[in-house]
């Protein structure tokens, strides 16, 4: 998965904003094909927080898009996650097994 922090140009009003991102294909081009939208939230005062479940080999893509369609409305970061649900689940699991060894 792929967290990416799209900063609202603030200098920009959002007549601007999605002035530019129209002007830009934005809403069709991102995310590019074969990446799924798991979440995309909006934080207010500071933008959308965007994260998609890709393949590797279409990181390149992302990157393509966000540098053509939302360079000048936003500036970005980017985070690479994963599903820590599971792996919590097994360290719970794990963890609470040495305590049962422990018990007289």
């Amino acid at each position: 998965m792929l967290t990416i922090v799209l900063k609202h140009d603030q200098s920009k009003n959002i007549d601007q904003i999605q002035g530019t991102l129209a002007e830009r294909a934005w809403w069709k081009r991102f995310p590019p094909e074969g990446c799924e939208i798991v979440s995309w939230t909006v934080a207010m005062g500071l933008g959308q927080i965007v994260t998609l479940s890709l393949p590797p080999d279409l990181l390149n893509r992302v990157n393509i898009e966000i540098e053509r369609s939302a360079w000048g409305v936003f500036s970005t970061e980017f985070y690479p996650t994963y599903d820590f649900v599971p792996v919590r689940t097994r360290l719970t699991q794990e963890w609470m097994a040495t305590q049962a060894e422990k018990l007289p």
